[in-house]
């Protein structure tokens, strides 16, 4: 095969070798990858957004019980990718963990089917009284929701780098292609979402339960066998070190064990390989970043190797492997301000959805909308943000700055984050309102209706949908660019991840706020009749510690230090040198 038209960037077919740049990768790859994506969204919403309901009405669990079950779920489907990526990274790459992990999920959407198709799944009602749930039924509708989370943890880490790994960065033209991929994933993404919320929500409240989780369980096994059908034409990332998470571990030990040393004045004094050892490799360098010194200590020359910049097996370790540990631990400090943001964004499966039940949701006389499905207005703004954004906010900016993303990523999720404070702002103002209602009209009842439309909770579900097209996608992009090079699976499992621990955190403060108000004979935040509740107190508090969160994130992005590294392409006939040098002004004022 002449070299000249293969890849630049050293991607291989399933098989192990050399694809052609023409016929492989790019949008046409990734066209089989985003209908998987559409219909996987499409499969969790169709479950995360009704499932407090069906927990309160079919299994007969009380309001924080299921508010807490749904986050936990959610935690769990969101962090399991930790493991779906380091598998990926360190055994069986990208393809093999998806496609065993995508066989696992749809196993598990087919189980859950059963559980809520089946009478005897379901607990039995006697003249309007309901038993709770048997142990028995319990532990299958359970179990199939956690398959479903494994199954989620090595699809959700591989099925975005897997897409993103179809572009060529060696290449001007498809690197300029990449820049879009993930406004574009994400917008697949968000007609799944659309499509549940808006459709499958109603099908399961008044078609059935078993419909409304059998459709997309049909839809997910079709969209695989849709993914196989365009394996010829991937592209495969060929893994250059063993084990990616071994090399931070050995940065880590090299430092402490030089802490005495005393760093040389210059970095370029520094163990490093030469130029051409990249170019052989296909690795890229990383340069030297002033930030967290310490760490420098373990790329510190020993006197047998000061003359050799060309041998890997040198006992220091590389200035690029170093500059690996500092992204990690930079990624660390953003991931650690996205866990709020991540709370909030937990509410609108779980306490927006019961608060939408007590208002008044009906749409003349003989139709009711289903309050989960308001949801669908959260992707409605992001469908109609991300093309506004790709097509006319990023050229306006790129014009202004130069940057060719328009803004920084930092900057990116910096807007986001403060669009989501004003969000949770309108919520904790409408939620006044509504007591306010109740007050008036003396609603005591945990089934009464409050006369006030459902519509206004329009405005909190809109602006987290717009700010989602900053922060989500932002966040998703950030952890892929910013993540050593092989570790890019694992790096957005930084994404992942902070949306599980975001639920988790929710869980935790919702069942702790439940418990310490209503201690004493006092009115509970939260309780099981909302009408009788002060949920405006516990979306106060959000809104405070939201608030407190975007100050802690423009501090955490002003000591950030984006990643500085020159790719070299395998084809030394076509060799390019492309340095991406990123300055360290607050939030990043360059990519």
């Amino acid at each position: 095969m002449d070299t000249k038209c293969c890849t630049q960037d050293g991607t291989v077919d399933l098989r192990g070798r050399p694809v052609q740049a023409s016929r492989t990768g790019k949008w046409k790859a990734c066209a089989f990858l985003v209908g998987y994506e559409a219909f996987e969204r499409m499969a969790f919403y169709g479950v995360a957004s009704n499932l407090v309901n069906y927990l309160t009405t079919q299994l007969h669990e009380e309001t924080v019980a299921s508010v807490r079950n749904v986050n936990n779920w959610s935690g769990a489907v969101w962090i399991t990718p930790i493991l779906g990526a380091y598998i990926a990274d360190t055994y069986l790459g990208r393809y093999w963990t998806f496609t065993v992990s995508s066989l696992i999920y749809a196993m598990g959407m087919i189980l859950l089917t059963m559980a809520v198709s089946f009478k005897f799944m379901k607990p039995t009602c006697t003249n309007g009284v309901c038993n709770k749930a048997s142990p028995l039924q319990i532990a299958f509708f359970y179990s199939a929701l956690y398959i479903i989370a494994i199954g989620a943890g090595g699809t959700k880490p591989n099925i975005s780098t897997f897409g993103a790994d179809q572009f060529d960065d060696y290449n001007p033209h498809e690197k300029k292609l990449k820049v879009s991929f993930f406004n574009w994933w994400m917008f697949s993404s968000f007609v799944g979402a659309l499509f549940a919320t808006l459709c499958l929500v109603y099908i399961q409240e008044n078609l059935g339960w078993g419909l409304g989780y059998g459709i997309p369980a049909v839809g997910l096994l079709l969209s695989l066998f849709i993914f196989y059908l365009g394996t010829p034409i991937y592209r495969h990332k060929v893994r250059k070190t063993k084990s990616p998470a071994r090399e931070l571990f050995q940065v880590l030990i090299a430092a402490f064990n030089n802490r005495k040393l005393q760093l040389p004045d210059s970095p370029s004094e520094l163990q490093e390989f030469d130029l051409q050892y990249y170019i052989q490799t296909g690795k890229r360098q990383v340069h030297h970043t002033p930030v967290l010194r310490c760490l420098d200590k373990a790329a510190i020359k020993d006197g047998s190797n000061n003359a050799d910049t060309s041998n890997p097996s040198s006992s220091s370790c590389t200035v690029t492997q170093v500059e690996g540990v500092k992204l990690v631990f930079g990624m660390m400090l953003i991931w650690l301000v996205t866990l709020i943001p991540s709370t909030i964004w937990a509410q609108i499966n779980t306490l927006f959805v019961k608060q939408g039940t007590t208002l008044d949701r009906n749409l003349g006389p003989n139709f009711q909308i289903p309050a989960a499905s308001l949801g669908s207005f959260v992707t409605f703004s992001m469908l109609l943000s991300v093309p506004m954004y790709d097509r006319f906010f990023v050229p306006f900016m790129r014009k202004k700055t130069g940057n060719p993303r328009g803004i920084t990523l930092l900057q990116r999720l910096g807007i986001g984050f403060a669009i989501q404070v004003i969000a949770i702002a309108i919520a904790y103002a409408v939620e006044v309102r509504r007591m306010h209602v109740i007050s008036m009209h003396h609603v005591v009842g945990p089934k009464e209706i409050v006369p006030m439309s459902i519509f206004w909770l329009l405005p909190q579900y809109v602006l987290l949908g717009i700010a989602d097209v900053f922060n989500a996608i932002g966040l998703l992009e950030f952890f892929y660019d910013q993540s050593p090079e092989d570790m890019q699976s694992l790096g957005t499992t930084f994404f992942t991840s902070g949306i599980g621990v975001g639920n988790f955190l929710n869980s935790f403060l919702v069942t702790m706020v439940a418990k310490i108000t209503g201690t004493g004979g006092g009115k509970s935040w939260i309780g099981n009749n909302l009408n009788d509740s002060h949920l405006d107190y516990y979306y106060g508090f959000l809104l405070v510690i939201s608030a407190l969160n975007l100050g802690v994130f423009l501090w955490a992005s002003s000591r950030y230090v984006y990643k500085k590294e020159t790719l070299q392409a395998l084809n030394e006939d076509c060799i390019r040198i492309d340095g991406k040098t990123m300055d360290t002004s607050p939030l990043g004022l360059q990519v």
